[in-house]
């Protein structure tokens, strides 16, 4: 029995949407073989999943400015981006990235509901890509579904040993690629296929390598059905306006088979089953929303196919919303989420973009010398002990010129230091100053350090100038 929707009401809706998303999936005791399938939306996601895996393979293998363009350099606590130097006090600026991401994602779901998971996720991208490494070696979905219950043979065996080969082969490929942004890219590969690579290396890149294997390969929709997360809370962002891949009942319904060009009382759904066999989490969109859709569009195209083959006017099932089949219409800008998400992810933006332009290339930190803190020299001067740790943050090596101000005339030991694209060093100075012009137990004092070649790159911090007992 197909289920029927009553029209929408003002309530009804969000009722509707939270509990088809919540209903369990049915068990599944055999293996989910689904149908390739071409068409319009077919081609989207195979461009934007090929863009997706290039991207992923060959950002670690582009060099800037001499260094590998991103990489996460975790021994020495540096995160590489394009020429910008990340260290783990900037750790704010991805936390508010990633906030940003989420709120992004969830902008974006309030329109085109699970179009990440359908277009973009890389567990949808990989899976699609063991798929057709499948079909390569055993064939469409009924002659696999065949081979699975046919009994053990050479020939079925020799399938199996292929399949298994290039899927390992592509598992070790993403391990080294996601092993790739932590480690040299240029130099991962060939200590990897060369059995040269260290320990922890290789253990990372076999451990990345396995974890592909068994999700592409093994759990497919399972990911998506019971780990993934996102399935379970989208509900909380959906509303009766947001475009999901949906079955329009009122025209199919009801459904039956028939000639083409037969005259028939039947709705247009012919009952061709074609939408659940390309759909890759095995599920029939008929029955209506459900959680399980991830939005890929399969069986649009699917669809589509089949109501030109009869001669049947197209989106039978289509990209559209609950509100828009019950003839239904409102400006985006009245839509509550809308303004939520929206407003939320400006402010999340203007601040992201706040943090970015008050980054210093340039960190300070003085260190005073704990066990004396004032010593007396000769021709009656007091001097202190500093230590001043600087960190060039550029990917470029800087002179810097230090600098002191305060209420008296201090001498500094030192005046300049050259230091390396992102790296720190401690410079020990001392501050003098006569002894007759102390009249105070401690005076402050301000230590500045400038960019030579910026002088606008300068940081600044305060510090103490002991005197000795007076």
């Amino acid at each position: 029995m197909v289920k029927q929707y009553s029209p929408i009401t003002e309530s009804i809706p969000v009722i509707h949407i939270a509990t088809a998303l919540q209903t369990a999936p049915a068990q599944r005791s055999t293996k989910l073989h689904f149908r390739s399938q071409s068409g319009h939306f077919n081609r989207w996601r195979r461009g934007l999943n090929a863009v997706l895996i290039a991207l992923f393979f060959f950002l670690p293998l582009i060099s800037y400015q001499g260094r590998q363009a991103i990489w996460f350099d975790l021994a020495d606590q540096q995160f590489y981006l394009f020429g910008a130097s990340l260290w783990p006090q900037d750790f704010t600026l991805l936390v508010w990235l990633f906030i940003a991401a989420a709120f992004g994602l969830f902008f974006v779901t309030l329109f085109w509901g699970r179009v990440w998971c359908g277009f973009l996720c890389p567990q949808t991208a990989w899976t699609f890509m063991f798929v057709w490494v499948e079909e390569k070696f055993e064939g469409s979905r009924n002659q696999r579904i065949a081979l699975d219950k046919a009994p053990m043979s050479l020939g079925k065996a020799g399938k199996r040993a292929g399949k298994h080969s290039v899927w390992l082969l592509l598992s070790l490929l993403t391990g080294c690629g996601f092993v790739a942004y932590f480690v040299p890219a240029r130099e991962l590969y060939p200590a990897i296929f060369s059995f040269n690579g260290a320990f922890w290396d290789t253990a990372w890149v076999w451990f990345f390598a396995l974890c592909t294997y068994l999700n592409a390969g093994w759990m497919r929709e399972m990911m998506c059905l019971h780990c993934c997360p996102y399935a379970r809370f989208q509900s909380a962002m959906f509303d009766d306006f947001t475009q999901t891949v949906t079955y329009d009942a009122a025209r199919g319904e009801a459904r039956g088979p028939r000639k083409r060009k037969q005259a028939t009382e039947l709705g247009d759904c012919v009952d061709c089953n074609l939408c659940v066999e390309v759909c890759p989490t095995g599920i029939d969109i008929r029955n209506g929303l459900q959680y399980e859709c991830i939005n890929c569009g399969a069986c649009v195209d699917a669809c589509d196919q089949t109501m030109q083959h009869f001669g049947y006017q197209p989106n039978l099932i289509s990209f559209t919303s609950e509100a828009a089949l019950a003839g239904k219409t409102e400006p985006v800008w009245r839509r509550k989420r809308f303004l939520g998400y929206g407003i939320a992810l400006g402010l999340i933006l203007i601040t992201l973009g706040i943090d970015l332009s008050r980054r210093d290339a340039i960190t300070l930190n003085v260190l005073r010398d704990r066990q004396t803190l004032a010593r007396e020299v000769g021709n009656e001067q007091v001097e202190n002990t500093y230590l001043l740790k600087i960190r060039n943050k550029t990917q470029q090596e800087r002179i810097y010129q230090i600098s002191v101000s305060g209420e008296l005339p201090f001498d500094l030991s030192r005046r300049q230091v050259r230091i390396g694209a992102g790296e720190q060093l401690e410079v020990p100075l001392t501050l003098t100053v006569a002894k007759h012009q102390l009249t105070l137990p401690r005076h402050q004092v301000q230590f500045k350090v400038t960019d030579e070649s910026l002088p606008d790159e300068a940081v600044t911090q305060a510090s103490v100038f002991f005197a000795l007992s007076l």
